[in-house]
């Protein structure tokens, strides 16, 4: 059963692992409670937890062995004019979640973003490949990574994700199924190449990172393979069983916005061999189970 709203919940089980996971209530953190289900689990939405109050979060964080945070400020274009507010959710509350679980001996997983680079790539960007955002949100995301990697460096894993579509929430995915239930056609954007990626399939994949105990650094976690937004979108109708043809392809400057986007969003996965896994597997793949079950048609 999920939580109300606003409430936080204590699932107990026989692990003896306690997680705590912070923006509990969006799209990946309703993912991660289901993955997590008969584990002792306390699920913290941003009513519950304000991640930029340092005290507050020492207290939450205390009797816990893992800390999950997806909470973020998300709104990229609005970032643009108020990049300190993204700052103190995406960079400073980072840091207070990293600090209090080094205090208290916690391990710490900072969900980022592919934003945190530039997008002028041509092969996929490698863990170690130096942060460059060319955004306000890019650039409050990577002050988070580089907080949380000093602030628990034995302890913290930077999961760096992008194109996040899942049940429990809005996403671009449900958009396109949304148009297409009003327009006959419409047009996607074909110049920008990324991973879709299914939230079901990277809550389960940071549930493995962390069981496995692999090393503390960055991994990438998205699905495997590439798109363009136009591949994408053509992909969900035709998983649904609906006409891709309907859609034609447009380039960026159709869809002028106030953040820059990243041209190329494609990550590397090589971190995951290292520690002895297995990359997330193909978008493709993960976009026809999402169908299969409901993914982008639940509440």
């Amino acid at each position: 059963m999920s939580p109300r709203p606003g409430t936080p919940r204590r699932v107990r089980g026989s692990g003896e692992v306690r997680y705590l996971i912070t923006g509990a209530s969006g799209m990946l953190g309703r993912d991660l409670q289901s993955t997590l289900e008969g584990r002792e689990v306390t699920a913290l939405g941003r009513a519950d937890l304000d991640v930029t109050d340092a005290a507050a979060v020492l207290a939450a964080v205390r009797g816990h062995d893992v800390v999950i945070n997806c909470a973020a400020y998300t709104k990229v274009d609005d970032a643009e004019a108020h990049e300190a507010d993204a700052y103190a959710v995406n960079a400073t509350g980072a840091g207070n979640l990293a600090e209090a679980a080094a205090a208290v001996g916690a391990k710490i997983v900072q969900v980022s973003t592919d934003y945190v680079f530039d997008g002028h790539a041509t092969a996929p960007y490698a863990e170690v490949t130096p942060r460059a955002p060319i955004s306000a949100y890019g650039r409050t995301k990577a002050a988070g990574e580089e907080l949380v990697l000093a602030r628990n460096p034995d302890g913290a894993y930077v999961v760096r994700t992008a194109w996040l579509y899942g049940a429990h929430g809005p996403n671009f995915a449900k958009t396109m199924l949304a148009i297409a239930a009003s327009r006959d056609t419409w047009s996607v954007v074909d110049d920008q190449l990324g991973q879709p990626t299914w939230t079901a399939d990277l809550a389960a994949q940071i549930v493995a990172l962390l069981d496995a105990g692999a090393p503390a650094g960055i991994y990438h976690g998205t699905n495997s393979g590439a798109a363009t937004w136009f591949e994408f979108a053509r992909a969900v109708l035709d998983e649904s069983g609906l006409d891709p043809e309907r859609i034609t392809p447009t380039d960026s400057s159709a869809f002028v916005r106030p953040a820059p986007r990243p041209s190329y969003s494609v990550l590397g996965h090589d971190a995951w061999a290292a520690a002895g896994l297995s990359e997330m597997r193909p978008w493709r793949e993960a976009l026809a189970d999402a169908v299969r079950h409901r993914a982008l048609t639940a509440a």
